[in-house]
């Protein structure tokens, strides 16, 4: 049976996304792992389309995402295509991975017209099972005849393992006189920790932008996003992050700020629907570091508090525990001085100058953890570096999830 909504899900359902120029998505049911619902997803995209990516930099990386990585540094005039599947990783299967992910990578070639250099793969689900490839490719032919610039919602349902609701993000950007359209998905719920793109995310866009300038901008902005998440500090074998850029705007981006401040827009979008999905979450909280004495630090000390169990749990509790605060930076490896510290729950002053503050009233930081959305700023005092990270709380449900 189905997970419930979780109640952080933004209201009104998946987004109704504005198709890409130059981007055809489908999606089936082929039975990988899952019945009754669709588990396959393919995008295609035009020739002239340029390739970006990040990926996990886990030891134990899943064959689809090795291979990934070998082919996103490539060039060509060529379109591309995605192929993902759900409930299963394809991850620590050895060998049988590897050939797995070249009959597939072989037979999407075949059913499109591409070279087999321009066919990327994620698969994501359960670990040291060996993929029933033949499912996919069983599917193909369906898969390239509803190939449909609308089909995007589909992708994204087609793409959720744990997930709870399908994670979608638009925007449209004008630029002279044109209009730039990017429509990104992601799925994600739990093992979730910043180490590169956590989960796996696809995001088209109609703008023209050259590889090497498009990879720059992805990894840029996704240090700033994707990088900036945690849910339960474990990270997939299998993230992976691809932005296909079609170029059937013909508006050159390279050196645009609108373009990137949108694509930027759509990443955080993604990036917090997924921490709002986390497994079990009940409570979306943004940590923000400052006076660290570097941007580095500073980063080091929110994923402090973001991931220590006894933060989130109190956090769950709504209990105003901020002794656990101290506690993560403390521990965090960052540079920190006791009596420079303060710390705030919201606009609630709790701490300053190593100890509680005169104005602190336990009663008012307990309201604020009574709502769904909790902040938490840290201010080091030490110097100007800064960074804000986002994260969820801990409650039994997570365990009832992954316990089985």
């Amino acid at each position: 049976m189905a997970d419930p909504v979780s109640p952080l899900a933004p209201p009104g359902g998946f987004p109704d996304l504005p198709p890409v120029a130059g981007v055809r998505l489908a999606s089936i049911a082929a039975g990988v792992r899952y019945t009754g619902r669709a588990d396959v997803m393919l995008a295609v995209m035009d020739p002239g389309t340029a390739m970006a990516g990040v990926f996990t930099r886990s030891a134990t990386r899943a064959a689809p995402v090795l291979d990934c990585e070998a082919k996103i540094g490539q060039t060509g005039a060529e379109g591309a295509a995605i192929l993902v599947n759900a409930g299963n990783a394809n991850a620590f299967t050895g060998t049988r991975g590897v050939d797995a992910v070249t009959a597939i990578t072989g037979q999407v070639a075949a059913a499109t017209g591409l070279p087999e250099a321009r066919v990327f793969t994620a698969s994501t689900g359960v670990i040291g099972e060996p993929l029933p490839h033949d499912r996919i490719t069983g599917a193909l032919g369906d898969l390239v005849q509803n190939l449909d610039p609308g089909g995007i919602a589909g992708a994204a349902q087609a793409s959720m393992t744990t997930d709870t609701f399908p994670k979608g993000a638009a925007r449209q950007v004008e630029i002279g006189g044109k209009t730039i359209t990017i429509s990104g998905i992601a799925k994600g719920s739990g093992m979730i920790a910043p180490d590169m793109a956590t989960m796996l995310v696809f995001i088209f866009t109609d703008a023209r932008i050259a590889r090497p300038e498009l990879q720059a901008m992805v990894a840029r902005l996704n240090a700033q996003t994707f990088n900036c998440i945690t849910v339960d500090g474990d990270t997939s074998t299998s993230d992976t992050l691809l932005v296909a850029a079609t170029g059937q705007s013909g508006v050159d981006v390279a050196d645009e700020v609108a373009f990137e401040t949108a694509l930027h827009a759509v990443m955080r979008d993604l990036a917090h629907l997924v921490v709002r999905d986390g497994e079990g979450a009940s409570k979306f909280v943004t940590v923000e570091v400052s006076g660290a004495a570097d941007d580095a630090d500073a980063h080091k000390a929110g994923l402090a508090i973001a991931n220590s169990p006894l933060v989130k749990t109190a956090i769950a509790g709504e209990d105003p525990n901020w002794g656990r605060v101290v506690m993560a930076v403390g521990k965090s490896g960052a540079a920190a001085d006791r009596d420079r510290l303060s710390i705030r729950f919201g606009d609630i002053l709790v701490a300053e100058y190593g100890w509680v503050s005169p104005t602190y009233r336990e009663a008012d930081a307990a309201a604020h953890m009574k709502r769904d959305e909790i902040e938490i700023a840290v201010d080091l005092g030490i110097g100007a570096g800064a960074a804000t990270g986002w994260t969820c709380d801990e409650t039994a449900r997570y365990i009832e999830i992954n316990a089985g």
